[in-house]
């Protein structure tokens, strides 16, 4: 299928990390398109060359098979719910007739291990969640490599740490008013910039390996209020309070991301698709962040003659 040898990317769920990795391949030439719920994302993606289509559960793609004529590299974001992963419940049979797919990749989660109360996993580590989210995804990563196994399906499995970047990090957070130290002992957590990601994902695109497992984390996983602590001395700010986590009253969502607590080890990202991260630790992330976010600014206030600041 597809006369056109353009190599075209198709995302489900055309979200922050898809779209890091779309503008780094149409600068390349790449066609992109992808999906996302709502039809003001739809417009605007559009609007910026994307082509873009609405999906969910309860939208499936309309003529699947003519939208994703000729995609030859396949990213799947989107959230598994209880029944699933909806691109694969509604589409996996389109999906193996495409005959143009040279890569696919999911982006699972890290969360699939569960908790180890501190110790290290890597990829050959066996998959045991102990929340609800990371037992979604164990169900997702399963029912994608199903296809794998029987169409001959290129599919890369990503389990990513926490993602953040410009626009999506503590600094975000600070600014807003809403950053809280949270202090429980012992425990960590593994993060990943989305330029880091797009780095991998594209390497893994120029040296396909269907079937294979990465994780994709820094190398130095580290309590969440310490990342609060260093973003606050980037933007001179002072320090919240640091408040044990007894005593936080967290919601529910936030409270059951300090019930897992794992290292999760990156060497395979490294010595298998030779990967020197950018980032390796928050503390570069968040600068990275920072600096990203300053140009932005800068160059705001040239086009608009000066805009309120951060």
């Amino acid at each position: 299928m597809g006369s056109n040898h353009q190599n075209h990317l198709f995302c489900f769920g055309y979200g922050y990390t898809a779209d890091y990795l779309g503008h780094l391949l149409s600068d390349r030439g790449w066609k992109i398109s992808g999906t996302t719920r709502s039809c003001e994302k739809r417009d605007e993606l559009k609007s910026r060359g994307i082509e873009a289509h609405l999906f969910d559960f309860e939208k499936p793609l309309l003529d699947p098979l003519t939208i994703m004529d000729g995609v030859t590299h396949l990213l799947i974001s989107t959230p598994p719910a209880d029944e699933g992963d909806p691109a694969f419940n509604l589409h996996s049979d389109d999906l193996a007739k495409l005959r143009s797919l040279k890569w696919v990749g999911y982006l699972s989660t890290t969360g699939v291990y569960g908790d180890r109360n501190g110790e290290w996993v890597d990829e050959k580590s066996e998959i045991r969640p102990t929340s609800r989210r990371g037992s979604r995804r164990a169900e997702a990563e399963s029912q994608w490599m199903s296809l794998n196994d029987a169409e001959s399906f290129p599919l890369h499995i990503f389990r990513l740490a926490g993602i953040y970047g410009p626009g999506r990090s503590a600094l975000d957070s600070i600014r807003a008013g809403v950053a809280r130290r949270i202090n429980k002992p012992g425990h960590v957590f593994g993060r990943i910039h989305v330029e880091d990601i797009v780095q991998i994902l594209d390497t893994s695109m120029q040296n396909p390996k269907a079937g294979e497992v990465y994780n994709l984390c820094d190398s130095n996983p580290a309590a969440s209020h310490e990342v609060i602590e260093y973003a606050c001395e980037l933007l001179g700010r002072p320090c919240p309070p640091l408040v044990d986590f007894e005593d936080a009253n967290l919601a529910p969502i936030t409270r059951s991301f300090y019930m897992d607590n794992r290292r999760v080890r990156n060497d395979k990202i490294k010595n298998d698709l030779g990967v020197s991260l950018k980032y390796d630790d928050f503390r570069a992330g968040l600068r990275g962040c920072k600096e990203a976010e300053d140009y932005a600014l800068s160059l705001c206030k040239k086009k608009e003659g000066g805009i309120p600041g951060f």
